[in-house]
């Protein structure tokens, strides 16, 4: 499963940003879980170890051809193609249900 979904609060501290993940393929999930074992640590703590690092080493200004090469290590052969689009279908289903 994989859209994203960043709310600007969160209920336990008002300063980090909520990641929902959706249409994360099955085996990238069970990838993650299997590292994170091996780390000690939650699938969530190894989800932010792995951004962090990833953020905190390429530091500078990402530009949008950049920001594709992290998209395409990060899935591989499993990049999702119309994520943009489904996005947009998504928050129209939801406002036509308000």
């Amino acid at each position: 499963m994989l859209s994203v979904d960043i709310n600007g609060s969160n209920a336990c501290n008002d300063s980090m940003a909520t990641l929902t993940i959706r249409k994360l393929p099955d085996e990238i999930r069970d990838k993650l879980r299997v590292r994170a074992a091996r780390a000690g640590r939650s699938m969530e703590a190894e989800a932010r170890a792995i951004l962090t690092a990833v953020f905190q080493e390429k530091a500078e200004v990402v530009s949008a051809q950049g920001l594709q090469e992290i998209v395409g290590e990060l899935y591989g052969k499993h990049k999702p193609e119309s994520v943009f689009e489904d996005l947009i279908a998504e928050r129209r289903k939801e406002a036509a249900r308000e």
